[in-house]
């Protein structure tokens, strides 16, 4: 049984480590990437109900979440130019 641990463990380490030389930060990013995407939709689909108050204060949120979503992108492209380059 611990010989089974070990070599599973093994080859996890491998696999997390043997793909990408910035998996970690990679995979983190597309994880936040992701995440403000849905919080994108989420301000797109609040246009259809905010008060007109309120609508200037979604528009402001969706630029912040374009910025973060263009800044994310960016890191992306750089940690792939980096492995390829």
């Amino acid at each position: 049984m611990l010989v089974r641990t070990v070599i599973l463990y093994a080859v996890m380490t491998v696999c997390a480590v043997a793909f990408h030389e910035h998996t970690y930060a990679v995979w983190e990013l597309k994880e936040d990437l992701q995440i403000r995407i849905l919080n994108l939709w989420e301000l797109l689909q609040q246009l259809e109900y905010v008060d007109p108050d309120q609508r200037i204060m979604v528009y402001e949120e969706i630029t912040h979440i374009r910025q973060d979503i263009e800044r994310i992108v960016n890191l992306l492209i750089q940690h792939d130019q980096q492995q390829h380059p």
